[in-house]
């Protein structure tokens, strides 16, 4: 595997600051938030933008296998100095950049003031050389996963509809709620079985939240369905296969779903 620098910074973009930073993360494992993850990177990069995902789901992470990539040089080489931030960052299927994280790591799976400090550093080191950086977090409201989320801009949780995973959504989404005061949360939701099935799951989520959130100081909360994946069998086969959606059956149902996903978060 090739590893090309990631684009240098454009001279008109300031040095600090730079990206859009969005985590997309789950209550549940299991529901495809890679793949979003993956194929939406894809989407933003056919648009022209400069997009790196960081597989910020330190302990078990699987960017690595849905892109089929096998990388030499990881996240856990930069963490430990045994390379360079440039040496880890490679191009991917579909245009956009990755900075992979071994599997495995049980000392990334906590916490540890040393993640904390390491995991903020390189994600202020790449801002400022893309337009977007997708975090592409663990499921569940470990430590974690919430400071993950924490350090990125907006949130995307992808939930399927059913109930398990719409109630570990819900549960993350009143912690996300709770301990870092969001009031506007993005969502997706994927296997959609039928049109219009997002929208109605997002008002009852919506509605459900409101209740809660109404009695806490401050102002009100907005669930906002971003995106409504259909079921769709090309998935399968993209996964399987270790395909990009977007790049081997862009005509599908899902894949014009990530484009449309991609469309209203520029908007």
């Amino acid at each position: 595997m090739s590893t090309t620098p990631a684009p240098a910074a454009s001279p008109t973009r300031p040095s600090r600051g730079g990206a859009r930073t969005l985590a997309v993360t789950s209550g549940k494992g299991g529901v495809g938030k890679t793949f979003v993850t993956a194929n939406l990177a894809a989407a933003l990069a056919a648009r022209g933008l400069r997009v790196l995902v960081l597989d910020a789901d330190l302990g078990l992470a699987n960017l690595d296998v849905v892109l089929n990539l096998h990388p030499k040089i990881t996240l856990h080489d930069v963490f430990t100095e045994k390379a360079t931030l440039e040496q880890a960052i490679l191009p991917a299927p579909g245009g956009f950049h990755v900075l992979l994280a071994g599997s495995g790591m049980v000392e990334y799976s906590r916490l540890t003031p040393e993640v904390r400090e390491k995991l903020l550093h390189i994600i202020e080191l790449v801002k400022p050389r893309f337009d977007w950086v997708l975090l592409d977090t663990g499921a569940g409201i470990s430590d974690v996963v919430l400071y993950a989320v924490s350090l990125a801009t907006d949130v995307l949780v992808v939930a399927t509809p059913e109930p398990t995973s719409l109630t570990d959504a819900y549960a993350t989404i009143k912690v996300l709620v709770t301990q870092q005061d969001r009031r506007h949360v993005g969502m997706v939701l994927n296997q959609a079985s039928r049109p219009g099935e997002g929208k109605l799951i997002c008002g009852q989520l919506q509605q459900v939240l409101q209740r809660f959130v109404g009695s806490l100081p401050g102002q009100g909360f907005k669930l906002e369905l971003l995106g409504e994946v259909k079921a769709d069998l090309a998935v399968r086969q993209a996964v399987l296969k270790r395909q990009l959606l977007l790049e081997h059956f862009p005509g599908s149902d899902a894949a014009q779903s990530i484009k449309a996903l991609a469309t209203r978060l520029l908007s």
